[in-house]
């Protein structure tokens, strides 16, 4: 997928409603008052030699900074905000809200802007990479 199509689709989910349940969407999940954007699928199974993971992930790290590159044009440089104390939390079985929860389930770092009352984060997982648009403060 290009830095252009993964543009768009963050377009599209800062135009969306939030749903009332949490569920799939057409690009990744969503729930009261967040999106998650899968923007590259799911990269190997597991069984894939260690060259062919290593390439995925090289893959991977390219799109993220292209798609970094192109949203710094639109709206500054982001602030970088660690995961690891959300991730703490959910281990402490402690309060900590969606998308915060599952986000720092995923990965450790996500980009984030704030634009429109909304909060819009990029990020990569293990496997993924990921945007966010969520109406939700970061913990």
């Amino acid at each position: 997928m290009t830095t252009a199509r993964h543009l768009e689709i963050i377009d599209l989910l800062r135009a969306r409603d939030f749903p009332p349940e949490c569920g799939p969407s057409d690009v990744g999940s969503q729930g009261p008052g967040f999106h998650i954007a899968e923007l590259n699928g799911h990269f190997g199974d597991g069984a894939s030699a260690d060259a062919d993971r290593e390439a995925e992930a090289e893959q991977r790290l390219a799109e993220q900074e292209g798609l970094l590159r192109g949203l710094t044009e639109r709206w500054g440089e982001p602030d970088t905000f660690s995961l690891a104390g959300t991730r703490l939390r959910v281990e402490r079985d402690e309060e900590v809200p969606e998308p915060w929860r599952r986000l720092g389930q995923q990965m450790g770092w996500l980009h984030l802007w704030r634009v429109d009352q909304r909060w819009i984060g990029v990020g990569l997982s293990a496997f993924q990479l990921l945007a966010v648009v969520t109406e939700t403060d970061p913990p």
